[in-house]
């Protein structure tokens, strides 16, 4: 059955989303989801752009690459609305999409080192592999869910702070690194859908497996039954000859 071996696509899949739990990594560790840029009309003084993060904010003179003013504490005070949900819910994704990766590897080692004829009195211990590529994929569209949707409400908030204050807020790389890692799991979990539905007709070679094994020495063992056992001598035909004159 091609649904037991490792394909190209489900190794694919389990790299895209590494790729794309780094980038949350990054995305949740660097300062750079909201720029302040203030501006001075003092020819005498530099203009300071502000960088805030989910847990620290930093403040820099054009020019510089030091901090004047760290603040590592900032992630007790946020007083923004959109970056306080972030703090929940991008590390909540990430743990979704570490679960699924989990998953994924549970099913990839399944079927490279489990023999591919099952044992039939312990196919209800086995692990499913398919299913647990199915339940990953599902996994990941969450974790998708979980990310994208606060990312994309940082973009509309900037607009509003903009509008409520003054035009200095600007949102910063980490939303575009949130939304691109977002989309490495939409893109993840929709290539573990089709590889679940298409891996039993394979009908592409991206679908094929990776490696290719001897066939197994283990066949199901029919139960012995010979039916002439339970015949009496009395009832075993025996040819008869005739003689014809």
């Amino acid at each position: 059955m091609g649904c037991r071996d490792v394909h190209a696509a489900t190794v694919l899949a389990f790299l895209s989303g590494t790729a794309s739990v780094a980038g949350l990594l990054a995305a949740v560790l660097l300062p750079n989801w909201r720029q302040m840029r203030l501006y001075t009309f003092n020819k005498n003084e530099r203009n300071v752009t502000v960088y805030t993060g989910l847990w620290i904010k930093c403040a820099r003179f054009d020019g510089s690459r030091d901090c004047v003013i760290y603040d590592p504490q900032w992630y007790t005070a946020v007083d923004q609305l959109d970056l306080r949900v972030l703090q929940f819910a991008l590390p909540l994704s990430m743990f979704t999409a570490v679960s699924a990766l989990f998953l994924c590897m549970i099913g990839m080692c399944n079927t490279a080192f489990v023999s591919s004829v099952p044992n039939v009195k312990l196919a209800k211990c086995l692990v499913n592999s398919a299913g647990c590529h199915l339940v990953a994929g599902l996994l990941f569209l969450l974790a998708c869910a979980i990310c994208l949707t606060p990312s994309i409400w940082v973009i509309f908030y900037n607009n509003y702070l903009n509008r409520k204050y003054e035009p200095v807020f600007s949102f910063d790389i980490s939303v575009f690194i949130a939304i691109a890692s977002a989309g490495g799991l939409f893109f993840t979990s929709i290539l573990l859908f089709l590889w679940y539905c298409a891996c039993k007709s394979l009908p592409s070679p991206f679908w094929q497996p990776l490696y290719s094994h001897a066939p197994s020495m283990h066949s199901y063992a029919s139960q012995p039954y010979s039916a002439r056992s339970r015949l009496s001598a009395m009832e075993i035909d025996i040819p008869v000859v005739t003689h014809t004159s």
